[in-house]
């Protein structure tokens, strides 16, 4: 999809979030990577996990640009799939809300989500800023709280001069659980609930303000109605035949 622009910034999916899990497997963990350039800045909402560290690193590189180059890492929550490559970019400053850390730090090892190893490096990490709600964490660029699918979890608005971009992680991870106000996979189903309505305050308060959930296509609001920005693309190569050579694509989309 083409970039987002707002005034000083440009947004691009680096990697599209899907709004899916896996029935036998458990988590798919497909999650939404999006850059922000501008105003001196090289940031990342959300950096993934090990699966998307190639994807990642080549979409970097499309755009004339190495982990070395990011100047912010800025995580929704702690969950794996949105978290665990910080470690890609250890020269960034890596932003998490302080609330989520100190939850993640406390959180029985093994049982949950949160990639233990990774958070405890993080909590000592020389470039660690938790940052609080209501906090500007880049010059345009604020914090608000978002609980329910994990106790400290942030929002991220970018406020442009017309219209802003919302970063909304799993507080509200796709088109689903804005429409129906619920989500699914939370600690706490009824602050979900209100922070999605907090989400649709955000997302209405300015015409044109685009929002990035966590596992699903950018979208917009138009006449009422929401809409996707760009092409889904998400599929799985398989091997069920006798050789190498011989794969099955299954395409993931509505039917």
């Amino acid at each position: 999809m083409e970039a987002i622009k707002l005034e000083d910034y440009e947004i691009d999916v680096l990697i599209q979030g899907f709004p899916g899990r896996m029935v036998c497997h458990g988590g798919l963990g497909w999650s939404t990577i999006a850059l922000i350039r501008g105003r001196g800045h090289v940031a990342l909402v959300d950096v993934g996990s090990f699966s998307m560290r190639k994807g990642l690193i080549a979409q970097l590189a499309k755009r004339g640009l190495e982990p070395a180059d990011v100047t912010d890492v800025i995580l929704t929550h702690s969950h794996y799939d949105h978290s665990l490559n910080w470690i890609l970019f250890r020269q960034a400053r890596i932003i998490i809300g302080a609330r989520e850390l100190a939850w993640s730090m406390s959180e029985p090892w093994g049982e949950t989500p949160v990639p233990e190893l990774y958070i405890r490096e993080l909590e000592s990490w020389p470039s660690l800023q938790p940052v609080a709600a209501e906090q500007e964490c880049m010059p345009g660029l604020k914090a608000y709280a978002a609980p329910g699918h994990t106790p400290g979890h942030l929002v991220y608005v970018l406020e442009g001069k017309e219209r802003d971009a919302i970063f909304t992680g799993d507080a509200a991870k796709n088109r689903a659980e804005l429409l129906s106000r619920k989500g699914e996979a939370t600690y706490d189903a009824a602050l979900s609930a209100a922070s999605i309505e907090r989400i649709w305050q955000l997302w209405r308060r300015r015409p044109g303000s685009v929002l990035v959930p966590g596992h699903d296509l950018p979208m917009t609001q138009r006449d009422g109605h929401i809409e996707y920005l760009g092409k889904r693309e998400a599929a799985l190569k398989a091997w069920f035949g006798e050789d190498i050579e011989t794969t099955t694509l299954i395409e993931l989309g509505p039917r």
